[in-house]
């Protein structure tokens, strides 16, 4: 006998509006800023009530923490999709490369780079949206903690002394099975602050007082960070005429 699998039409038709309702708060992040994306905002785009969008989301919060997530995701599919087209290469390669999606993918979407990095929604509730969230995050994250990792694993890279680094971060659960030891988790935690800190400042225009390009000047950070990781030698830095 033969199941019919498929979703019903009233499932189809809620994970349609669904959609609908993320595409649209998304529509009205990058056109008007996060503070457009409102119930009632959405709901008037959508030729709906505010109050007939909780059937789909139980708060204006839990509709962000949704979007928030997808972004995540889609981020996420980008890195992955930067690293897969140089499995040929090496994982210094590869992890450069990832560096540069997420540059490329944070300036192209500003509004939902600031959504996902300088709006955090986690907080300390414990709840099915949060751990959605949270689940993201740590997917996002593993794509450079398990290059970091096996590029550790591989050729390693100089670290500091265990006693330099003891009581400098307290290691927590990250987004791989099998952490770093402290001295690699160091390093990987000081390269992601370089990287970040330049992405984010780059997004939300902290550099164009002092650089109209900032093309060099991120490829100037990956030499350094390619330095850093042994990925090449510290001549690079001269033949970049720093």
């Amino acid at each position: 006998m033969v199941v019919d699998t498929a979703p019903s039409r009233r499932v189809r038709r809620r994970r349609d509006t669904l959609r609908e309702i993320k595409e649209v708060a998304r529509r009205l992040l990058v056109e008007s800023g996060v503070h457009a994306v409102t119930l009632r905002g959405i709901a008037g785009e959508m030729g709906m009530s505010a109050p007939a969008l909780y059937r789909y989301f139980a708060s204006h919060e839990a509709l962000v923490r949704g979007l928030v997530a997808d972004l995540y995701d889609e981020l996420t599919a980008t890195l992955e999709q930067a690293r897969d087209q140089l499995q040929a290469s090496s994982t210094g390669d590869q992890l450069i490369a990832v560096c540069h999606a997420f540059r490329g993918w944070s300036t192209e979407h500003p509004q939902e780079f600031g959504l996902v990095f300088a709006n955090p929604v986690t907080g300390e509730r414990h709840d099915d949206l949060s751990d959605l969230v949270e689940a993201a995050g740590q997917r996002f994250g593993a794509v450079f903690v398990t290059l970091f990792a096996t590029l550790w694993a591989q050729d390693g890279f100089p670290v500091p002394d265990p006693e330099v680094v003891a009581g400098r971060f307290t290691t927590r659960p990250g987004p791989v099975a099998d952490p770093l030891p402290p001295g690699p988790s160091y390093v990987f935690l000081c390269c992601w602050a370089r990287l970040y800190g330049a992405i984010a400042m780059e997004v939300f225009g902290q550099l164009a007082w002092a650089v109209d390009d900032l093309d060099p000047l991120f490829d100037d950070l990956m030499a350094d960070l390619a330095v850093t990781l042994a990925l090449a030698g510290p001549d690079q830095r001269g033949s970049r005429g720093i």
